[in-house]
């Protein structure tokens, strides 16, 4: 079992920065891919970062050279900076996990999501133009 507890969302203008954390906790080797998903009202769940247990990214198109997706094995945490903020990224970020590293940057793609097997109850981002 994995538990996954996000921090951090809040409000910011447009250009402004916010940074993610996911903090983990059970089975390491549950957490073979930890991604960042984002689900705005109405709309399908996203994906938006994703990083292997061996340090490897990929990123969402929307989000590429703005958001950088991070780990801290010691705290047992993954982190999610973000930069450049637009009022599209607005919504409720989700922190997620699987086994399956060799899945992980393929996991983006739709209904990547799928594939993950724990999750986190969400942090919400608002950016207001």
């Amino acid at each position: 079992q994995v538990h996954l507890v996000e921090s951090g969302g809040g409000s910011v203008q447009s250009g402004g920065s916010l940074r993610l954390a996911c903090v983990a906790d059970g089975d390491r080797e549950s957490r073979g891919c930890m991604g960042w998903f984002r689900q705005a009202p109405g709309q399908e769940r996203e994906g938006v970062a994703v990083i292997v247990n061996t340090g490897s990214t990929n990123y969402g198109d929307s989000v590429k050279g703005r958001f950088s997706i991070s780990q801290d094995n010691a705290k047992n945490t993954v982190y999610l900076q973000m930069n450049s903020m637009k009022p599209e990224d607005t919504g409720m970020y989700f922190c997620a996990a699987m086994r399956k590293s060799w899945k992980c940057l393929s996991s983006l793609q739709p209904r990547g999501s799928e594939l993950y097997t724990y999750w986190g109850q969400g942090t919400q981002v608002t950016v207001s133009s």
